[in-house]
């Protein structure tokens, strides 16, 4: 809960009552491609959006790069930064640029943790580096690593260790070797006037350690047995992460990163990197999201989500705090971006009702993303939130996902009369696009398509107002051609978003605003015409003109 307190919003003059909610919609994942065989959003059977987007009130808005607050243009929009516009109404620096401003700057090092972590290994301490090792800039980035360990050469922490998740999502499917083999070269150059640096684990991140939302707390167990307990038993051993990778591609070719067991190298049968008493671990992704888990299991006493088996006594820090509220974790080298005055916080002062719901792989994006990065109500009285349990299942097996529970719930909501202000979202162009099978692709397009349609009809009979939109790019592009043949594309995209703007009230007209370069953060201001007040100092313009 944010402790600053803001005011309530101002009245817009002239604004009659709506009988019915805005429900702003979510479609994950589903921006504007280019109208090609590879575009899953043209390729589908989209007869509502096909028609809403013929509308008046419709356009795109920019969801990637500096618009939301990403260090350059070349930067895909992921969820997180997505759902921090939206709720935000203002661009904020982002996860990856206040790293990179960090560590180009020196600050990083000359923090209180990094003083913690030259202490350690001063005094015969390992000094681990866990996460995503790739490029895609989402969860992190490999130059950060690169940072870090080379620094750590510098002032000679003379053992380090590199537990290497991968990822095959935000990068390529089939992409680890192009950053394992480099950062293995790399280690082994560090290795020189008795330090020792080496990959001691890894696995792939939907399969090893990076879980959210309490989906499937097994995934963190997998990690925590191979980064930490070096259970030989349990993980796939190995000489070198090289060796693991191109063998796990050899026995399976249908094998991607993202989902490649865990893995533990060995040296005469012993693993070369656990996480023993007075070591100092730092995870280095600085996504909040699927960092959490993983960080409770390392800063928790009581924690309870699995039999840790070994405790060891460290110094554990991440990249950054992802978690404010909750202090999670409690040592970081980045400070995170501090999100404040957010639509929800505005809301709630001005004593506005609001139900927030996705199922469990998006929850937390209409809830702590949208808040600015806090757990919890702003306001329990005024809010609800609710959670559709995901199913621990691969997405393409089951592309619909939990979007006709969404509807239904939203349904009851929007008929119960109870919200001025409802938002969801549905994951499934987002988290189906991840897979990169074709098929499964276009289900989930229809699959929300479908929904929204029924979700509508409901919004209509009431009279309210939809704006619909994403939070980025995924499925607007499946695959990219290369000597003929199509390789899957699972990453996020460039892409622009739609947004579409649907009044079944007809009390207030409504007209674009032209608003000129815009983007997810003109999406808050836009909420606020469309419930009857005038936009909070600061936020960016709003994209429609009321009256």
């Amino acid at each position: 809960m944010s402790k600053k307190k803001v005011s309530p919003l101002a009245k817009l003059p002239g604004f009659k009552e709506t009988p019915g909610p805005v429900v702003a919609v979510i479609m994950d994942g589903l921006g504007v491609g280019d109208g090609s065989a590879s575009d899953g959003f043209y390729m589908s059977y989209t007869p509502v959006l096909d028609e809403l987007l013929a509308g008046k009130l419709t356009g795109r808005l920019k969801a990637h790069g500096t618009a939301v607050g990403l260090p350059t243009d070349k930067d895909m929009g992921n969820s997180e930064v997505g759902h921090n516009a939206l709720g935000a109404g203002r661009v904020f620096s982002q996860g990856a640029k206040l790293v990179e401003d960090a560590i180009e700057s020196g600050a990083v090092f000359t923090t209180s943790v990094w003083k913690e972590l030259l202490a350690r290994s001063q005094n015969e301490g390992t000094i681990h580096f866990i996460g995503l090792v790739s490029d895609g800039n989402v969860h992190s980035h490999i130059k950060h690593l690169y940072a870090l360990v080379e620094r750590a050469a510098a002032d000679n922490m003379k053992r380090v260790r590199v537990h290497a998740l991968l990822d095959g999502r935000d990068v390529g499917q089939k992409s680890a070797l192009q950053y394992i083999t480099p950062l293995e070269e790399k280690l082994r150059e560090l290795s020189t006037d008795g330090r020792d640096y080496r990959i001691a684990s890894g696995g792939g991140r939907m399969m090893v350690t990076m879980d959210r939302y309490g989906a499937d707390w097994s995934v963190v167990e997998r990690g925590w047995k191979a980064h930490v307990l070096g259970d030989v038993a349990e993980g796939r051993c190995f000489s070198s992460a090289v060796e693991a990778v191109e063998k796990s591609y050899a026995e399976d070719d249908t094998m991607t990163d993202q989902y490649m067991d865990s893995f533990i190298l060995v040296e005469e049968g012993k693993p070369v990197g656990t996480v023993e008493d007075g070591d100092g671990v730092v995870f280095f992704n600085f996504r909040g999201d699927r960092a959490i888990e993983i960080s409770e299991a390392f800063d928790q006493k009581d924690f309870d989500k699995f039999d840790r088996v070994r405790v060891p006594k460290v110094f554990y820090a991440g990249m950054m705090q992802y978690d404010g509220d909750t202090h999670i974790p409690k040592e970081f080298l980045v400070q995170p971006p501090h999100i404040d005055r957010t639509l929800g916080e505005y809301l709630c002062a001005t004593g506005l009702t609001s139900y927030a719901i996705s199922e469990t792989q998006k929850f937390g994006h209409v809830t702590y993303f949208w808040n600015g990065n806090k757990l919890g109500y702003i306001d329990e009285k005024l809010e609800k939130y609710v959670e559709i349990p995901s199913d621990v299942i691969a997405f393409d097996i089951r592309p619909w996902m939990k979007a006709e529970e969404i509807t239904a719930k939203v349904i009851e909501a929007i008929q119960s009369g109870k919200y001025s202000f409802i938002r969801l979202n549905y994951p499934n162009a987002d988290m189906v696009g991840h897979t990169g099978v074709e098929a499964a692709v276009r289900i989930a397009v229809e699959t929300v398509d479908l929904c929204l349609g029924r979700l509508l009809a409901a919004l209509a009979k009431a009279g309210g107002t939809a704006f619909i939109t994403a939070d980025h790019g995924n499925a607007d592009i499946m695959w990219t051609e290369k000597d003929g043949r199509h390789i899957p594309m699972v990453s996020h995209t460039l892409n622009p978003v739609p947004f579409i703007i649907k009044d079944y009230s007809s009390v207030n007209p409504l007209a674009l605003s032209n608003v000129e370069n815009p983007s997810l953060t003109h999406v808050a201001a836009t909420l606020c015409n469309l419930l009857g007040y005038e936009p909070p100092e600061g936020y960016n313009s709003s994209l429609v003109k009321v009256g």
